[in-house]
């Protein structure tokens, strides 16, 4: 259930990649339609098979995409962190549809945008169409790459594969780097497609090597380029 909490300001609406190349007036017209929401901790965003008139910017907060398969298991098929866009790729589909349920992992603050009203502002700016086209190719990207670490590699090449994406391009390796998991590791597992043992089991394998240590939801890398190598 959202929960209306606000307006948003011109200079917040430009900030965001999508939104940077609109004209004052553009972004104006846009903002009338928008919506500053939070969504609660549990709390679902929208549902499979539901019509898709909105897509989303999340400003704080965790959401997961998930799918309920014929036997009734709930498979993650993202999570979504700060200052990624949902569900914008449906825009230019003929009566869209959500492919996926979305749920928040935490009180999660969101921006809300009318479908239908975009489109118009997309017409008037021929910038911020191909803006929206190489974000879509971002994502196809990502998925490309999900797809790829699923389905060619073990669970524990997939655990350390999620591990070191988490890593900033800025770091320096031959650092330690800590990871907060956000995400319940039961969620993380379902996103690897393993099972929630199998990630336990792997996590102690890599601690046993003394690759990481592990304290709650804190993952410390201790050696990330002999992490990196296990992957190549």
């Amino acid at each position: 259930m959202l929960i209306s909490t606000g307006s948003i300001s011109l200079s917040e609406l430009s900030k965001i990649p999508l939104l940077s190349g609109l004209t004052d007036l553009q972004l104006r017209r846009v903002r009338k339609s928008t919506r500053v929401s939070l969504l609660p901790k549990g709390s679902r965003l929208f549902t499979q098979g539901q019509t898709a008139n909105r897509f989303f910017f999340v400003r704080s907060g965790l959401i997961k995409q998930f799918s309920v398969t014929f036997d009734g298991n709930e498979r993650v098929v993202d999570i979504i962190q700060p200052r990624q866009i949902i569900a914008e790729s449906l825009l230019f589909v003929d009566q869209p549809v959500y492919p996926f349920s979305a749920e928040a992992l935490a009180n999660t603050d969101l921006l809300t945008f009318d479908s239908e009203s975009f489109i118009k502002v997309l017409g008037t700016s021929i910038d911020t169409c191909f803006k929206l086209m190489s974000t879509m190719s971002m994502d196809i990207q990502h998925y490309i790459e999900q797809v790829d670490y699923l389905t060619m590699q073990n669970a524990g090449n997939r655990l350390v594969n999620f591990l070191l994406k988490q890593i900033p391009g800025s770091h320096q390796d031959k650092h330690s780097y800590t990871i907060y998991l956000e995400a319940p590791k039961c969620v993380i597992a379902s996103w690897l497609s393993i099972q929630p043992e199998t990630l336990s089991r792997q996590l102690g394998t890599l601690k046993a090597q003394e690759l990481i240590q592990v304290e709650g939801n804190a993952i410390t890398i201790n050696d990330i380029c002999q992490l990196r190598q296990m992957v190549v």
